[in-house]
Formats: C-alpha cells, structure tokens, sequence
C-alpha cells in the first residue's frame, strides 16, 4: 500500500468520525449482548477490595441470594468487589456478567464471569449498567463507585430513568457522606427532601434481596426506561 493512502488510513483511524462507529459498534454489540438477559440487578463498588475482607464476602453472598433468586448479576467485571459479585453469582449457578473496561493500565477481567464484554468508552459501559438492571447495589469504593452511585441519583431525579431500587450496603462507610448530603446538599436547598428517597443504606443482604425481588413482582418494574 502507498505510504499515502497508508496515512489516510491512519488518520481517519485517529478522526472523530471514526470515534462514531466504534462508539455505535460498542451500544450495538452490548444491545445485542445483553437485551435476552432477563432481570438483572448492578453490583458496584471498588477494584482494590481483597478476597476474604469484610465488603469482598458480603458482596459474594448478595450476589449469590440475588442469582437464586433469578437475577442475573451485572458488575464491572475487573477484581475487588467485582470480582466477589461474579464469583457469587456464578458459584449459585446464576448468570455472571462482567462489562470490562480497557485501561492504560490494563483491568483484567475476573475468571467468574459468564458473560464477558470489553468496553473502550466508560459512557457506553454506564448505559448498559442501567439500561440492563432493576436495581443497583452499591458496595464501598473509590471515585468510580460514587461516579455511578451519584449518575444513577441524577438520572432518577431528573426522570430520564425509571425509579429503580438504589441501596448503598455498608452504613459505616456510607454514613459520613449521607451526613454531608443532609447537612450541605439538602439544608442549602440543592436537593429536595424527597431526593433522599431515592437510595436507601442498608447493612442486610437478605433486605437487598428480599426487596428488589418484591418490588420486581409487585411494582413490576422494568428495563425499559425513558431516556434510556
């Protein structure tokens, strides 16, 4: 090939149009993916938590009661709490998906996933979390546990989401940021009293499970949300 038309090619490899059919490529595939999945609950929290921990093996069991209940169980697919949450969900023979995103430093996909996707863009990743789950259970992490704790809080305030269940699991760690919410957020009428409704913080799995599973039959909400 000319060293002309090679550099055509590079840089069209590098242009923004390009960007537009690996962005489409990415909902495509992960529409196709997941669409047949069933109910599914989203199980987040940080890469760094050790096996054995405290977080590591509550996250193992709510995936587990959450999977013999009949959710499949959706994570970010890397270690920690991600890996925990597979690991659950795969050990009581329930559907184990790990959305990965590919980083500088490369996250490796945990061995107990079922279902495996490897994402470029963290906007493409997000969607399929929400767009594919009825609930969200949020274990304690770094910065990109509160990223998609507080997109998920944005997108149900604003309505471009169905109301699904939010439940931050770990009152010790949680507290201190509910605390500053209630004190900073709500007394200065940044958010409504209402607002506070949307999540709910909890320290017990069987509530995790028992209630997602009652508001799935009951209210019988869905993945089909506006906006989304």
């Amino acid at each position: 090939m000319p060293s002309q038309e090679k550099e055509v090619l590079n840089n069209f490899a590098e242009s923004d149009v390009w960007r537009v059919f690996r962005i489409m490529a990415e909902f495509v595939e992960g529409f196709e993916t997941l669409a047949p999945l069933g109910p599914a609950v989203s199980i987040f929290g940080s890469a760094r938590t050790k096996p054995g921990s405290q977080y590591y093996e509550k996250a193992r069991n709510v995936a587990g009661l959450l999977a013999q209940a009949g959710f499949a169980v959706i994570t970010g697919g890397g270690p920690g709490i991600m890996e925990a949450a597979n690991r659950g969900a795969k050990d009581a023979g329930g559907v184990s998906v790990g959305l990965n995103i590919t980083l500088p430093h490369e996250q490796k996909p945990n061995p107990h996933v079922t279902i495996q996707m490897d994402f470029h863009y963290f906007f493409a990743r997000k969607m399929m979390f929400v767009k594919y789950a009825n609930a969200f259970v949020i274990f304690p992490g770094g910065f990109g546990t509160m990223d998609e704790f507080f997109e998920s809080l944005t997108l149900i305030q604003t309505n471009k989401i169905t109301h699904f269940p939010v439940y931050l699991y770990g009152s010790e760690y949680w507290k201190g940021l509910l605390d500053w919410i209630k004190a900073h957020m709500l007394a200065e009428s940044c958010i409504s009293p209402e607002d506070l409704d949307i999540f709910v913080m909890t320290d017990s799995e069987d509530e995790i499970v028992e209630d997602v599973a009652r508001r799935f039959i009951t209210e019988n909400f869905s993945k089909s949300s506006p906006g989304v």
